[in-house]
């Protein structure tokens, strides 16, 4: 398979991962792409979950419109959380963003994420339209 990175206008954090990648299909491309609350300094937000939720679905989003889509081009979304007591928080910011039909969604409770005070991460799969975006050649 073949993919390429994309350049979603969010920073480099210095770490093994890239914010979206995407493999090429015949018509559409797949786009896998993880995201927390990175303000667009790059520093992380550790604040309020619910503040937390928003701009990480909103770097999604930034990141979906980088690869020529949107949020209604996702297909699944794997949610993890540092505290299950904030699904409720989340849930709500979540519908915010996406309306039905809902992508498919899982959510799990991790013990921590990487940064301390970081309360959520996710990862989403997208079908995008093959069309001409904003590659990061490296």
């Amino acid at each position: 398979m073949r993919h390429t990175r994309l350049d979603v206008g969010l920073p480099a954090l210095g770490q093994p991962f890239s914010w979206a990648i995407k493999a090429d299909l015949t018509r559409s491309h797949l786009l896998f792409t993880a995201h927390g609350p990175v303000r667009p300094d790059g520093t992380l937000h550790t604040g309020e979950v619910t503040e937390q939720a928003r701009l990480t679905f909103a770097n999604l989003r930034q990141a979906l419109a980088a690869a020529g889509g949107s949020l209604a081009d996702v297909a699944q979304v794997l949610i993890y959380m540092t505290d299950v007591a904030d699904m409720a928080a989340i849930d709500a910011v979540y519908r915010e963003f996406f309306t039905e039909p809902y992508p498919n969604r899982s959510s799990a409770g991790v013990a921590a994420l990487v940064v301390p005070g970081m309360k959520l991460e996710i990862v989403a799969y997208a079908v995008v339209p093959a069309h001409t975006d904003r590659i990061d050649p490296n």
